[in-house]
């Protein structure tokens, strides 16, 4: 590359920085002080290019209609975020931090399908910039003139949020919460106002971050997860609630997509390697190197001590006689149900394998994954190359898809371990993107985006009834199996370290070694569901592999609740089926879903079963 190229290329990548910067800041304001990882903050910046593109059509295309138009977007954006903060989450501040997540989640649902059915499906392209429409040229090379301006609002940003956080007195609040929120009520400060008005400046600035891309990229419903995924990145590479790491890590990976882009195919001893197909995944790479080297963030600090929590409730150990009624039962369902509700069911006993898998990783190990479908999708993955590609039979492909799965479960829970909270969080989704980056561009081996077809089961399972069956054995005696797991040495194991990892390494248990071995046990099991999920359906996509079906497999275990051990099972039959039902009745399902959802976590906090179990116990108290 030239230096002229050099220099566009920087260009072009902070430019691209400066929208998400503003984005990350906002996501990291809000993480700072209430501690809620907020998934809708994808869906605020979606509303603030929806907001500008009408508004610009209500104002006019002159200079001051807009700029107004971005203005007023990220304000009116803002007034969305105090409703979502004052109508949801202010309910649930007490509840489990997942349990915020879901919420979360299901207001992305919610405004998913408001967008829809306010501006449509089709993608919106707005105006350019007035004045701003044209080309500067830098040695011999053009770059538009909005560009620049977008690189100039970044750092005023920046040091507008530096004087407002250590120049004021809501600065030293918000600092002040940041540090320690319970010994900031406990001075009486209202933390309410404060929640509130946190929230609304942070979804002012995810509001802005979305106005600014209208002259750059169309309005479409997909960028709620999009840039959310973006945001993540940014904010953990940077250190959570750190504003000048958001800034220094959109700057690294603003410019690294930008010089992945720019730099095209380049041959390297005698073979090409295209970094522009880098472009989907490089944040993803730059966060697990951050983490892996410095587990905080550029700028981040190690988080300090938690007050010691109280003790979790003891897992009940699982009733056999009830578990093998209920699959007995199960079988039976078949003789009087139709094709299509053995199909259901088909798909039920998959993700209740899946999800049960996560939850062992989350509840009884504590670790929090947001990438569970790197597994499920590897799993399914192998099991349909290993037919297609390499010739053998089902029966072998069954066997081999969850042992290569945990061999990759193996390779990333190396990593893994060594971090936790949110920051691990995070690295288990890099992981993810990266594999799912893998299989969406590696078209000759695994069909690209196209995925793979074909992948259906031996002659004697060709009926659907008879390979409901075969998943009801497989995913039920790997459910089973995780149940006993956990009952034995090795969970109780586990349990010590997710309770008090310093008490049980002090004891002399290698609570880094039975992590490791937990994320193989569960990827393995995550992959044989994969497996039984591809020959079901005849064919495998890069969905299978993606960020939503991780997110779907954190709602199953939530709906159902992680303290108790048949709540993913529960939480998985509820989630699917009630998908199923509601996207075959109405256009506008993720809107329903995402009430149902918000519902659930209103009148059970604790999930479904753990909320049913409490008011079972509340009634006998009551009547003793």
């Amino acid at each position: 590359m030239t230096l002229a190229s050099i220099i566009i290329q920087l260009l072009n990548g902070l430019a691209a920085a400066a929208s998400l910067f503003l984005v990350s800041a906002g996501l990291s304001l809000i993480f700072g002080v209430t501690r809620i990882v907020n998934f809708a903050h994808g869906s605020l910046y979606m509303l603030g290019l929806y907001g500008a593109y009408s508004l610009i059509q209500f104002f006019g295309r002159t200079p001051l209609g807009f700029w107004g138009a971005v203005v007023l977007a990220a304000l009116a954006v803002g007034l969305v975020g105090i409703l979502i903060e004052v109508l949801v989450l202010r309910r649930i501040y007490r509840a489990p931090e997942l349990f915020q997540l879901l919420a979360t989640f299901a207001v992305v649902l919610v405004i998913k399908d408001i967008a829809l059915f306010t501006w449509g499906a089709e993608d919106l392209v707005g105006p350019r910039a007035p004045g701003l429409s044209m080309a500067v040229e830098i040695m011999g090379r053009r770059i538009p003139a909005y560009d620049l301006v977008l690189i100039a609002i970044g750092p005023v940003v920046l040091g507008a949020l530096w004087l407002l956080l250590t120049r004021t007195r809501w600065g030293a609040l918000v600092r002040a919460a940041t540090q320690d929120r319970e010994m900031v009520g406990a001075l009486g400060v209202d933390q309410a106002r404060l929640f509130t008005s946190v929230f609304f400046v942070g979804s002012v600035l995810a509001g802005l971050g979305g106005a600014l891309q209208i002259p750059r990229e169309p309005a479409n419903l997909e960028l709620d997860l999009a840039i959310i995924a973006d945001a993540f990145v940014i904010t953990v590479v940077g250190g959570l609630g750190s504003i000048g790491g958001a800034f220094l890590a959109a700057i690294v990976i603003g410019v690294a997509k930008a010089f992945c882009v720019g730099i095209g195919s380049v041959t390297w001893f005698g073979f090409e390697v295209s970094f522009s197909k880098l472009t989907l995944v490089v944040e993803f790479l730059i966060m697990a190197l951050v983490l892996v080297v410095r587990p905080y963030g550029l700028l981040g600090k190690p988080q300090a001590a938690q007050r010691a929590a109280e003790p979790a409730p003891r897992l009940q150990v699982p009733s056999w006689t009830f578990a093998l009624v209920w699959l007995a039962l199960l079988a039976l369902v078949p003789l009087a149900a139709d094709r299509y509700t053995t199909i259901l069911l088909t798909d039920i006993v998959c993700f209740a394998l899946f999800a049960v898998s996560l939850h062992f990783i989350m509840g009884p190990a504590g670790m929090v994954s947001f990438g569970h479908a790197a597994y499920f999708g590897i799993g399914a993955y192998a099991a349909g190359l290993l037919l297609k590609r390499f010739g053998l039979p089902m029966e072998a492909a069954l066997l081999l898809a969850p042992l290569i799965a945990g061999l990759f479960a193996i390779v990333y829970g190396w990593f893994c371990v060594r971090l936790s909270g949110v920051y691990l969080a995070m690295l288990t989704l890099a992981f993810a993107q990266i594999s799912w980056s893998v299989v969406f561009q590696w078209d000759s081996m695994t069909g690209g985006s196209n995925g793979v077809f074909g992948v259906w089961p031996s002659a004697w399972l060709s009926d659907k009834t008879a390979y409901y069956y075969l998943a009801l054995v497989l995913c039920g005696a790997g459910i089973l199996f995780l149940w006993r797991v956990l009952f034995s040495p090795f969970g109780y194991a586990l349990r010590a370290g997710r309770d008090s990892p310093l008490r049980a390494e002090a004891i002399g248990i290698d609570l880094r070694g039975f992590q490791w071995a937990a994320f193989a046990l569960v990827g393995a099991l995550a992959g044989l569901a994969g497996a039984v999920y591809a020959f079901s359906k005849g064919s495998i996509s890069p969905s299978s592999i993606s960020i939503a079906q991780s997110t779907d497999g954190l709602i199953m275990v939530l709906l159902g609740g992680v303290e108790t051990l048949t709540g993913p099972v529960v939480g998985a039959a509820i989630f699917t089926w009630l998908r199923d039902v509601v996207a075959r009745n109405t256009e506008f399902w993720r809107a329903v879903m995402g009430g149902v959802i918000l519902l659930i976590v209103l009148l059970f906090p604790q999930g479904l079963v753990g909320g049913l179990k409490a008011l079972v116990v509340r009634w006998r108290e009551q009547r003793a």
